[in-house]
């Protein structure tokens, strides 16, 4: 039995665009389509929970990696709660457990998880992201970041990567 593969969604919580939800939605709803797990940071608000509610819509299954000691402040569409107790030192385990990450919208702590995923040597897809995000990231990680400027060029990066690396 193969294992699953896991798309991970990262962006900002507070901070993002309704753009940018919408396109979460989208996007975690054409993972769920693929039969891919969608995992985020697993709370109540921005890209983590557009993306896990566009992927319970689509079908699919999600995981949601928290920060804190309980599930408080989870997105009701995390079907598989990951209570951590490690604040930020959650990222790790969120890219770590990803197959790929696609980055949507940019904080901080999104900035972050891009900048483990690369020294994990893990693939990162940058979508809709301004050129300097783009040159700066491109810049520590060279070829495992890709950029796409919508969902199904998104989709079409993962199942390149998934096909290329026999991972499904």
């Amino acid at each position: 039995m193969s294992s699953k593969i896991i798309i991970g969604v990262m962006g900002p919580g507070e901070n993002a665009t309704p753009d940018e939800n919408i396109m979460a939605f989208d996007l975690g709803k054409a993972i769920a389509k693929e039969g891919w797990i969608t995992l985020t940071g697993g709370r109540s608000f921005g890209i983590m929970d557009a993306a896990l509610k566009g992927a319970v819509e689509g079908g699919g299954l999600t995981i949601g990696v928290l920060p804190g000691d309980t599930e408080k402040g989870s997105s009701d569409h995390a079907q598989i709660k990951i209570v951590t107790s490690m604040g930020s030192g959650r990222n790790y385990i969120s890219v770590l457990s990803s197959h790929v990450t696609v980055v949507l919208g940019m904080a901080a702590g999104t900035a972050s998880e891009v900048a483990l995923a690369l020294k994990s040597k893990k693939k990162v897809i940058l979508l809709n992201q301004d050129e300097i995000t783009i040159r700066f990231f491109k810049n520590m990680g060279s070829y495992n970041v890709l950029v796409s400027k919508d969902v199904p060029e998104t989709i079409k990066h993962i199942k390149e990567f998934v096909g290329m690396n026999k991972l499904a």
